[in-house]
């Protein structure tokens, strides 16, 4: 028996960085949504663990037990081949390595038939809890509290990092400011798209600066994509350096994707719904 799983790309929205705990961790308040993009996962019974990494972005990319979905493989007493065909860009701010251990153990629930998650699931990291909601949700503490935010609209988006791969905990040592103010404690039933835009928009990613002064590339990023016909904002995701511009149609997003594609053959560029 062979099974398939997509792992998408979640996106952050907003990254409000609210505190740091005492043992170095910290505190969170974001939106996530998960795009049409992502990266591919298959798994097939086999008398030993393996795993072969393929795609447009699988250099660098280990292919040994230190890989998250490895990991998340060996959390059951199955042993599997594991192919992952990797499309989003390494260390990009997309949560890949997360959604791909989301992605492998949603697998082996379907090779196993064990709905139960394993013990062992939350130590894969902070993203995964998030990742295996597969719906827009709100992140708050160090990833542990996700909570599902219903009736969000599907956003139309142009994401696009320019091949600088972003150390995590670089950037959080580069943020000046650890206690900033939370997202407002109500999140809004939006009436459409162009109302979710406009309140996503008055909101922060606080790694965004710290990443700028490591990497001012995304700088060149976050002004390409503002300057696309339609775009109606752009901030980075994650700890970057991947950018997105949010748009309310789709086909909009698919001419400024091929447009900033052409100016930039150097950057890895793709249209994306978001939900």
């Amino acid at each position: 028996m062979m099974t398939k799983t997509f792992a998408a790309a979640k996106i952050n929205l907003t990254l409000h960085v609210t505190g740091q705990r005492p043992d170095g961790y910290h505190l969170l308040d974001s939106l996530v949504m998960f795009a049409d993009v992502g990266d591919r996962v298959r798994l097939e019974p086999a008398d030993a663990i393996s795993l072969e990494v393929k795609g447009p972005m699988a250099a660098g990319v280990p292919a040994d037990a230190s890989n998250l979905v490895w990991k998340a493989a060996a959390l059951y007493d199955l042993p599997v081949a594991i192919t992952l065909e990797k499309h989003l860009p390494t260390a990009g701010g997309l949560g890949g390595g997360s959604s791909d251990a989301a992605a492998t153990l949603f697998a082996m629930v379907d090779l196993t038939g064990n709905t139960t998650m394993p013990e062992g699931t939350t130590g894969l990291g902070a993203d995964v809890r998030v990742c295996l909601a597969r719906q827009a949700a709100r992140m708050r503490g160090i990833g542990e509290d996700v909570q599902p935010v219903e009736g969000v609209p599907e956003l139309h988006a142009v994401l696009a990092n320019p091949g600088v791969a972003m150390s995590t905990p670089e950037v959080f040592a580069a943020l000046d400011e650890k206690q900033n103010d939370p997202m407002p404690k109500r999140i809004p039933r939006w009436r459409g798209a162009w109302s979710a835009i406009d309140w996503i928009s008055k909101q922060r990613n606080d790694l965004q600066a710290p990443a700028l002064k490591l990497a001012p590339v995304i700088g060149d990023v976050l002004a390409a994509l503002s300057a696309l016909p339609g775009a109606r904002m752009a901030r980075m995701s994650g700890s970057g350096a991947t950018c997105f511009a949010l748009f309310e149609d789709r086909g909009e997003a698919d001419a400024a994707a091929d447009d900033l594609a052409d100016a930039h053959p150097d950057w890895w560029v793709t249209a994306a719904t978001l939900r």
